[in-house]
């Protein structure tokens, strides 16, 4: 099967049977017929090198293009009748929860805010923070288990985690 009569009388013979099989898959028909559709048009390209009994070789085809099609689509929003109300909070509030954060870091001593800034704001790991400040990975960990320590009972960073709430 090597020229473009025999892939005319393939088509002619195993479409109907190619797009039940891609129902089958995914159980809609306008994808169905858009996925026989793509498997043949990638079966004509490779038509030459194609055996006496291309079934296997298209229905391959036709198997891994709805494999890559499922996992490509994005399944992120999800259509309903009612949308819903996006929460929506004040200006001022952000400004307030700012101001409490960088009161809070303010209060702590100079290492402890940098390990802090860099853990937590810059989201770099132990390692990289340890070379940038010229210490150790454990002092590191030791002065962010102090700082944070320090967060739990200071009076700003409680009004900060009032205000995120």
């Amino acid at each position: 099967m090597r020229d473009r009569a025999d892939f005319e009388r393939y088509v002619e013979q195993r479409s109907d049977r190619m797009l039940r099989t891609a129902y089958l898959l995914c159980r809609d028909w306008g994808t169905a017929e858009d996925l026989v559709q793509t498997a043949l048009a990638k079966a004509w390209l490779a038509w030459r090198r194609v055996g006496d009994n291309p079934d296997p070789y298209v229905y391959r085809i036709l198997t891994n293009t709805h494999a890559s099609w499922w996992r490509r689509r994005w399944r992120g929003e999800q259509p309903t009748e009612v949308l819903p109300e996006p929460a929506v909070g004040d200006a001022a509030d952000l400004f307030g929860f700012r101001d409490a954060v960088r009161r809070a870091l303010a209060g702590l001593p100079l290492k402890q805010r940098a390990v802090i800034v860099l853990r937590y704001f810059a989201d770099l790991g132990d390692d990289r923070i340890a070379e940038i400040l010229g210490c150790s990975a454990g002092t590191v960990r030791s002065q962010a288990s102090r700082a944070l320590a320090r967060l739990r009972v200071d009076p700003a960073a409680r009004s900060a985690m009032s205000l995120e709430s």
